[in-house]
């Protein structure tokens, strides 16, 4: 059994503000019952999705000091927001190609955090 890698240091102040202030973004993102992304291109929205899950994964492991933590916490939650968006806010739609490019954020944001301490194991 591997045990769960653990920061040295405690988590900062600005790793704790920044893990806050991303998961409320994302929170109010994903849940705000009439949303409209329009940009330039098509496919905004992905672009929107993907970091809507990268910034709070990231900065949530970096907070928490353990990549799996995170990644469990964000890649559980990339479908269930897009059910609940179908199924209980009005005005929203669920898609399972967002879901997709939000797990598709969380991974990239597992790799940079992994990157980040190659010393370290998952």
């Amino acid at each position: 059994m591997t045990s769960i890698p653990r920061r040295s240091a405690p988590a900062t102040w600005l790793d704790t503000s920044a893990a806050v202030v991303a998961v409320a973004a994302q929170m109010l993102a994903l849940y705000w019952p009439v949303v409209t992304v329009e940009g330039p291109v098509t496919w905004t929205d992905k672009v929107v999705h993907l970091l809507v899950f990268a910034v709070p994964t990231y900065a949530v492991g970096r907070a928490l000091g353990s990549v799996r933590a995170a990644v469990l916490v964000f890649a559980l939650h990339a479908p269930v927001s897009e059910l609940v968006q179908h199924f209980v806010l009005p005005g929203r739609t669920g898609d399972v190609w967002d879901a997709v490019v939000d797990l598709v954020g969380v991974a990239l944001a597992a790799a940079l955090l992994v990157v980040r301490r190659p010393s370290r194991r998952w």
